[in-house]
């Protein structure tokens, strides 16, 4: 068995995806084939072989698949399972059901380290891709083609086990995907960088905030004093930043002035 597979850096490990191929024997619908090739094209996979395909139109499952032009174009056709898998030098048969075979048998999560060294050597040249083999929509996989494998992957469902193609795929490509860029991937930055809130803008906007409620007649039963300290406890346990405070004292403002304008007046301060 391969090592576990350990990215140099973050983002290291993705050039070993292209060391994997996808192959989907006998589909039977445009739309599983699409949305197999809308999930490879969200984790970084990008070889698709089709064996017997009962539909293959590439214009049409782009139009399903939008943006994934370079994976339905590199598809490759085959007419049988020893074509599509002659090359590979290494086949795990994604299957719903334990079988009575005596097979070596993995969840996702546990065998995509191994996946991703073995197709890092693939792509070292040091051996062929590693195949992913998916069945019929109708029966999956044979015990035939299973016999080509060297083993098998069973995703945990509920007592609901039978899959979509195309969610089965995903699951799989996402377990590969985080290994390849590591498991704590960040999250994407605020578009822009903004300044915490200085205190003298959140006076403002406590400011602002308590006469919005005076004008709304908030404090008619209720203790001015006690209400706005709990309110400065909230806006300080949600830390906003500057952009954020002053998006706040604005719908404070313009309360104020709503109203001022629905009473025919200046909207002002009751408690004034």
């Amino acid at each position: 068995m391969a090592e576990g597979f350990e990215a140099a850096e973050p983002g290291g490990g993705r050039s070993a995806l292209e060391g994997i191929v996808v192959v989907l024997w006998q589909t039977q619908d445009y739309v599983n084939i699409a949305g197999t090739i809308r999930a490879m094209k969200n984790f970084g996979l990008s070889r698709l072989r089709l064996i017997q395909p009962e539909l293959w139109d590439p214009w049409r499952i782009e139009g399903i698949a939008h943006g994934t032009e370079d994976v339905v174009q590199r598809t490759e056709i085959h007419d049988s399972l020893l074509s599509a898998l002659g090359d590979c030098s290494y086949v795990v048969g994604m299957t719903a059901r334990a079988r009575r075979a005596k097979r070596a048998v993995a969840r996702p999560r546990a065998i995509a380290p191994e996946l991703l060294t073995r197709a890092a050597q693939s792509v070292e040249g040091q051996a062929g891709p590693v195949a992913l083999l998916f069945g019929r929509e109708d029966h999956g996989l044979s015990n035939e083609a299973l016999d080509l494998c060297h083993r098998t992957c069973i995703i945990p469902t509920s007592e609901h086990s039978s899959l979509n193609l195309a969610q089965a795929v995903l699951v799989l490509a996402y377990e590969l995907w985080m290994v390849a860029e590591g498991m704590d991937q960040g999250f994407r930055p605020p578009r822009r960088d903004v300044e915490p809130a200085p205190m003298e803008l959140l006076e403002r906007l406590f400011a602002d905030t308590e006469r919005a409620l005076w004008t709304v007649d908030f404090f008619k039963s209720r203790q001015t004093e006690s209400v706005m300290r709990s309110l400065r406890e909230i806006v300080r346990r949600a830390d906003p930043d500057a952009r954020e405070a002053g998006f706040l004292r604005a719908m404070a403002i313009e309360v104020v002035k709503y109203v001022g304008r629905m009473r025919g007046g200046a909207g002002e301060t009751p408690g004034e």
